[in-house]
């Protein structure tokens, strides 16, 4: 006979009401685990239980994320149908459409006949949660386009458009640890969701009372219709038109697909734009929901990209192009001699300004292409869109903004946020690593042949506007207890900000909760500081992650260059700057963590 329970009866009453409404018998059985521990005596199995009925995953950026699990703070099964459902009363409601600047706006009569395209990565449990969301849709009489997973999220985005579908669905945890999933939402247009859409699906997620009472039709419904590969191969034909010198093409590469789905439909848009074969790091090409050689699948992440500069430096190539595990952003690095081990792994800002230097100087950006970027990016792009005479716009952080960013008659030519997520040519309204990749590769390409490099192009770009060195420092919690402190941190910044950045006098504090009118910026719990003294300035913004739970500091340092000789001396400065701002970050703005 079990111990009597230990622990709260109100928590325990919720464990046993989720298990008999969980229609997995995966995390049904692990929560019925845990709860006879936790009857046992089990410490550790009541706190586990306490953090997986803390809170319901909320939507962050365009979806879901989280770490797979039995339970409302998890991502599993009955959190999907819940989902699911809320999709189907969002779309009944509203069509998809995200109000009156939607292009054309989806008739909510007219969404069961458009349907909602739905695709998948490798990751545990993906295709599962896939099956689960077109089953919810097809009983509903909904259309369910289901892509031939697993494939890139780009494709999925792709395909929203490309179809002419109400909504989109992609189940994936882009760049998360191994233990995550995730479910992403595309609207009629084919851009992740925004405000009040996201509200209104966790609100009709919530009205769902039993996930057992959702209706779900069969393998075999009509309703679900099973795509074969012309979706991709669209995409693939007109991503590989994606660019600005297609004569252009001698070029040697190197690619990772860090353990994800990117590999095989990047071989095949790289083979039709005419590119001879990447070398591909072996040990990470093929898909491995596990990543067993990167803890953190993410090309920003220190070491993420080791093997790949191994492999470049192996074979002699020009350029490393990495994917994370969705391939919807990409890593780039690039030899450079100065340092011991002879390559560079380029920051998203430094990416971001290759691609515009290279499309703006072969007439790729016409003047009703719009160049976009975020507010925690670098100001650079912005300066050389206004020496180009080019429309120039600013978002808030994510893409879901992004896409949206251009006005009525004009296209994105190039967007792309410091996070290592670039847009270029508007085939899709969403970062999109495998284009991307070829238009970096054809730049390479393009840059070798003038005798030149992309270390060549950013010296040259500092010469002109200035040295802008960008940095990002992330400070990550576990537990509702640590989400407490992270709002404590940027509640301290509001009422207390510094006087001072790296000894720099802080001239302006935005408060960005209330959004930002001159800039068109909706609320965002962000705040901004900017310091400057002597033509140098120091710009910090502080925001929590809308996708893990961390809080992250965006740092741009900029010094003025009096000439090429006086390069080098300016990075040394900017670089003295960040480093002492880091020093700040992690004492009296983060505290010792």
């Amino acid at each position: 006979m079990s111990a009597a329970p230990t622990w709260p009866e109100p928590l325990r009453s919720r464990v046993v009401d989720w298990i008999a409404d969980d229609p997995d018998p995966i995390t049904r059985h692990e929560l019925s685990d845990l709860l006879d521990a936790a009857d046992g005596g089990d410490a550790g199995a009541v706190d586990d239980l306490a953090d997986r009925f803390a809170m319901a995953l909320e939507f962050g950026t365009a979806g879901l994320r989280g770490a797979l699990g039995g339970g409302p703070n998890r991502m599993n099964l009955a959190v999907v149908i819940r989902t699911a459902a809320a999709l189907v009363t969002w779309l009944r409601a509203e069509g998809g459409s995200i109000g009156p600047d939607d292009e054309p706006p989806v008739d909510p009569s007219d969404v069961a006949r458009r349907g909602v395209a739905i695709c998948f990565d490798a990751r545990h449990r993906s295709a599962d949660f896939a099956e689960a969301s077109a089953a919810v849709l097809a009983a509903a009489g909904i259309r369910a386009l289901v892509l031939p997973g697993p494939l890139p999220t780009p494709v999925l985005a792709f395909a929203v458009r490309h179809l002419g579908c109400a909504a989109g669905v992609m189940v994936t945890a882009s760049h998360n640890p191994r233990q995550d999933n995730g479910y992403k939402v595309y609207d009629g247009s084919g851009r992740q969701i925004v405000p009040p859409s996201d509200a209104q699906i966790a609100a009709a997620a919530h009205a769902v009372v039993r996930v057992t009472a959702v209706p779900r039709g069969g393998p075999d419904d009509p309703d679900i219709v099973r795509l074969g590969d012309e979706v991709v191969a669209a995409y693939v034909e007109q991503a590989a038109a994606i660019g600005a010198a297609p004569e252009h093409r001698s070029v040697r590469v190197a690619y990772t697909a860090m353990h994800g789905v990117g590999a095989a439909t990047f071989r095949r848009v790289f083979a039709a734009a005419g590119f001879e074969p990447a070398h591909e790091v072996a040990e990470q090409v093929e898909p491995d929901p596990d990543f067993p050689t990167v803890p953190f699948p993410n090309p920003e992440e220190p070491g993420a990209i080791d093997l790949g500069l191994a492999l470049a430096r192996q074979v002699d190539v020009q350029v490393l192009l990495a994917n994370d595990p969705d391939a919807d952003r990409l890593g780039v690095a690039v030899p450079d001699h100065s340092t011991d081990g002879g390559w560079r792994a380029l920051r998203g800002d430094e990416i971001g300004v290759i691609l515009a230097d290279h499309l703006l100087r072969h007439d790729a950006i016409g003047p009703d292409d719009v160049l976009v970027t975020t507010i925690v990016s670098s100001s650079l792009l912005g300066k050389m869109a206004a020496a180009a005479d080019r429309p120039y716009v600013e978002t808030l952080t994510g893409f879901k903004w992004v896409g949206r960013a251009p006005g009525p008659g004009q296209r994105l030519g190039l967007g792309y946020e410091e996070a290592l997520g670039f847009c270029v040519g508007g085939l899709v309204a969403d970062k999109d690593g495998l284009t991307a990749g070829v238009v970096f590769a054809e730049a390479v390409a393009t840059l070798a042949d003038e005798g030149r490099t992309v270390l060549d192009v950013l010296d040259g770009l500092a010469v002109v506007h200035g040295v802008h060195l960008t940095a990002q420092w992330s400070h990550r919690v576990d537990g509702a207890d640590g989400m407490a402190d992270l709002a404590a941190i940027t509640a301290r910044l509001r009422a207390d900000p510094p006087i001072e950045l790296a000894g720099l006098p802080v001239t302006k504090v935005i408060d960005l909760a209330e959004g930002d009118v001159t800039r068109n910026l909706p609320p965002t719990d962000a705040v901004a500081l900017h310091a400057e003294a002597q033509g140098s300035t120091v710009r910090l913004i502080v925001r929590p992650s809308g996708t893990e739970p961390k809080l992250k500091a965006y740092v741009e340092v900029v010094e003025p260059v009096a000439g090429r000789a006086d390069l080098a001396t300016s990075r040394t400065r900017a670089a003295s700057l960040a480093d002492g701002l880091l020093a700040q970050l992690q004492g009296t703005i983060f505290g010792s963590s």
